[in-house]
């Protein structure tokens, strides 16, 4: 299966949260290939913490592959290279995790013709290989996204599975703004129409994620005022509200992950460790992201509402 994680703008989380949603099936057991499209800017090997990757794919990563230059792109193996010292030891059971990551020097390129089909029989390969490939996408209405309306429109490729993430944060513009890009004139859906996509299929395949999103009962906001707390009570409610009226509300979402000073300030993969031994991020991130996770997969949650 493919997922495919989008967002309306840089900043919401997509590449954070889609590193560790990987790093969660891969503990499940299944095997999971992470492709870093985010051609702009390609931030995946920090989040694994596989410093020498970016190195190994200068020239060698998914743009160039994708341009013609070279005939493979490079592969990471997390468990063996990362120097995060958790993962460093496999768990038993865990399956493979692989990071194919961009080129640090990428940028936009042409998304049809021989990019196009060394696109499609790439994500053909590793569909056969893996249990489930992320693939990452430049924020926006991007050269990328494009790409991966029109590779999955392919006749080759009706045999596979493809859904969508899109990522945005708990505030108005980002509401706003995520909405646009799936619903609006040039957004995901009219740009899957117009490379032969069906749009009821297409919708069906898309669900949104909210990313740090406060909960004001939380520990975080105890020294908060009872007048602030009512407000931002009330800002909830509002963007529930819009939300709903944006056809983004709570049936076309997959889950919330929490605002969580650990992906603020540090934007690492979160382990169980961090939240029984070191106890520096909570249990209801941690449970907020394994229960994403699965969810990925299961059909309940990407049924028509």
């Amino acid at each position: 299966m493919l997922i495919f994680a989008a967002s309306d703008k840089g900043g919401t989380g997509r590449s954070v949260t889609s590193v560790n949603l990987t790093y969660q099936r891969a503990l499940m057991g299944d095997d999971v290939c992470y492709l870093d499209f985010d051609f702009g800017s390609p931030t995946a090997a920090t989040v694994f913490d596989v410093p020498h990757a970016r190195l190994a794919a200068d020239d060698r990563g998914l743009h160039s592959y994708l341009m013609g230059e070279i005939a493979e792109p490079v592969r990471i193996d997390v468990w063996a290279d990362t120097e995060h010292r958790v993962l460093r030891n496999r768990p038993p059971g865990a399956g493979r995790l692989i990071l194919m990551p961009g080129d640090l020097s990428g940028g936009e390129f042409a998304t049809s013709g021989d990019n196009l089909r060394r696109c499609v029989d790439l994500l053909l390969r590793l569909n056969s290989e893996f249990d489930l490939i992320v693939v990452d996408l430049s924020a926006g209405r991007s050269y990328a996204v494009d790409m991966a309306l029109a590779a999955t429109s392919q006749r080759s490729m009706s045999g596979v599975q493809a859904r969508w993430l899109v990522f945005h944060r708990w505030t108005r513009q980002h509401v706003e703004a995520a909405a646009s890009l799936v619903h609006g004139k040039r957004g995901i859906l009219a740009g899957g129409v117009a490379r032969g996509h069906d749009e009821d299929a297409l919708r069906g395949a898309i669900r949104f994620v909210r990313a740090a999103v406060p909960d004001p009962d939380s520990a975080l906001w105890s020294q908060a005022t009872p007048t602030q707390s009512a407000w931002m009570q009330q800002c909830d409610a509002e963007l529930k509200q819009l939300a709903s009226h944006h056809g983004i509300g709570y049936s076309q979402v997959l889950g919330s992950v929490p605002l969580e000073p650990v992906l603020q300030w540090r934007e690492q993969l979160i382990t169980d460790e961090d939240v029984l031994d070191s106890q520096i991020a909570t249990m209801e991130t941690w449970q907020a992201l394994s229960d994403l996770a699965a969810r990925l997969t299961d059909d309940k949650y990407w049924e028509e509402a």
